[in-house]
């Protein structure tokens, strides 16, 4: 797992005002998290992104995807165009499979429905920082309702251990919940999962779960509840 600095530099954009003050009073309470700026807008936080040195970005960014101008799909590609390092989550209440996968597709780190309460968002945060990825436990019961409806190509490439994990991923499972899961170590779990991203050519957990959905390599019979 990565280390991270602390405080973890947390960037919102929201136009939900009340929303969004929510969220500043929690950030408040958090010794570990400092607020690196709220924005109504994508079109605002990437001229701010743009203005900022390196070790004023923010670690992670919570994007709304439902905003006035750029949408926050459409915003993603160009906030890792200024912010690389940055990690986006995704924090909307859009359960739709169309916004999921695109997000998923187009890099993010973390899907959370607004539904989430603080806490779980904080751990998210906090797990995205940390190198890991954040999936909401509603949206990984989604995608594992959809895969159960799509049709299923033999997984040829993964071996069967790497599909277990790849499904506990899918379930929205980290590393260390997944070596307690199936009573391995953490480094073995670590291991496969660098050879299930290599072998699906993808960057993070979600776009596992993505490239997993697209070419139909996890069973139909995985059960989200554990």
């Amino acid at each position: 797992m990565e280390t991270q600095s602390l405080p973890i530099r947390v960037m919102l954009i929201e136009d939900s005002v009340e929303y969004r003050r929510i969220l500043c009073l929690a950030f408040d309470d958090l010794p570990d998290m400092r607020l690196a700026g709220q924005f109504g807008t994508t079109e605002a936080a990437l001229r701010s992104l743009a203005a900022l040195s390196g070790r004023e970005l923010p670690h992670v960014i919570l994007l709304d995807l439902r905003l006035p101008g750029l949408g926050g799909i459409d915003a993603i590609p160009r906030i890792h165009a200024v912010a690389p390092a940055a990690r986006i989550i995704v924090l909307s209440q859009s359960e739709e499979s169309q916004d999921i996968f695109r997000a998923i597709s187009a890099g993010v780190s973390g899907y959370l429905l607004k539904s989430a309460s603080l806490t779980e968002i904080a751990t998210g945060i906090r797990s995205v920082a940390a190198g890991e990825a954040s999936l909401d436990k509603h949206v990984a019961r989604h995608i594992l309702d959809t895969l159960r409806t799509r049709s299923q190509a033999p997984a040829t490439i993964l071996t069967d251990r790497e599909r277990e994990i790849l499904s506990l991923l899918a379930e929205g499972l980290v590393k260390k919940e997944i070596a307690k899961r199936l009573g391995i170590g953490y480094g073995t779990v670590d291991t496969h999962i660098s050879h299930i991203y290599a072998k699906l050519n993808v960057a993070n957990a979600p776009a596992a779960v993505s490239r997993a959905y697209q070419r139909g390599l996890l069973s139909p019979h995985v059960d989200p509840g554990g």
